[in-house]
C-alpha cells in the first residue's frame, strides 16, 4: 500500500481525502483538491445554484464545477474576489472568526467622506437591529467619495450599514484582497484561474 507515493508503514497514518492511495498497483482513491479564485461581476450570485440568476458556479468551464463550493459570499451587485474549492476544512480554516483573515475593499459612496468615518469605523458601528457593535474596522479615505474598508467579519450588507448610519449611500463596493491574496489584476470580471502554491502557503499561515 502506497500514500502519496510512499510505502504505508504505519498503521495510525492519517489518509485525507485527497490522499492518493494504491494497493498492490491499483489506485483506490485519487482526489485532486481544487483551490480558485474568482473576479466576480455584479449581477451573479454567490451561489451554486439558483433558479432566477447565473451564479458564480455557472462562470466556470471547468468539467470538475460542480465539485466546489464558496469560501465566504458576496452580495449580487458587488463584485471581486471570490475564493472556490472541494476542500471543505480549507473553506472552514479560512471562515473562523478565529482566523481575523481582513477582507478589503474599494467602496464609492454618494455624499462626502471625512475623518468622522474613519473614527466611528475603528471604534465599530452599533446595529440596533441584532443588537451588537461590529468589529474595528478599517476605513482609508482615497478621494471625495472613495475609500478602502478592511473587515475581520461579514455581517448581511454590513459596508452598506455601516456607511448607512451615516446616511451615506454606498454606490459600489469591490473586494481586492483577503488576507495576504490580493486579486489578480490579469483576470476580468467573470474569469478565474488556480491558486498558485506560494498563494495558498501563504493563506495557510494567516490561519489557525
Amino acid at each position: 500500500v502506497q500514500v502519496d507515493g510512499e510505502t504505508a508503514t504505519n498503521i495510525n497514518q492519517r489518509v485525507s481525502r485527497f490522499s492518493a492511495v494504491v494497493c498492490d498497483g491499483q489506485r483506490t482513491q485519487s482526489e485532486t483538491a481544487r483551490y480558485l479564485m474568482l473576479n466576480k461581476p455584479a449581477g451573479v450570485v454567490s451561489a451554486t445554484i439558483d433558479e432566477q440568476h447565473d451564479t458564480v458556479i455557472d462562470l466556470l468551464e471547468q468539467p470538475w464545477r460542480h465539485q466546489l463550493h464558496l469560501v465566504g459570499r458576496l452580495d449580487f451587485n458587488t463584485t471581486g474576489l471570490v475564493l472556490l474549492t472541494n476542500d471543505g476544512r480549507w473553506s472552514r480554516q479560512l471562515s473562523l472568526p478565529e482566523s481575523k483573515l481582513t477582507k478589503r475593499y474599494k467602496v464609492r459612496v454618494q455624499k462626502p467622506l471625512s475623518q468622522r468615518y474613519v473614527d466611528a469605523f475603528q471604534r465599530g458601528v452599533y446595529f440596533e437591529y441584532e443588537g451588537i457593535t461590529t468589529r474595528p474596522a478599517q476605513l482609508k479615505i482615497r478621494g471625495e467619495f472613495e475609500a478602502d474598508v478592511g473587515l475581520v467579519e461579514g455581517r448581511y450588507h454590513q459596508i452598506k450599514r455601516m456607511f448607512g448610519q451615516f446616511h451615506n449611500k454606498v454606490l459600489s463596493i469591490h473586494r481586492f484582497a483577503m488576507g495576504s491574496l490580493t486579486l489578480d489584476p490579469d483576470l476580468e470580471a467573470g474569469q478565474s484561474r488556480l491558486l498558485t502554491p506560494t498563494e495558498l502557503q501563504a493563506l495557510s499561515m494567516e490561519t489557525p
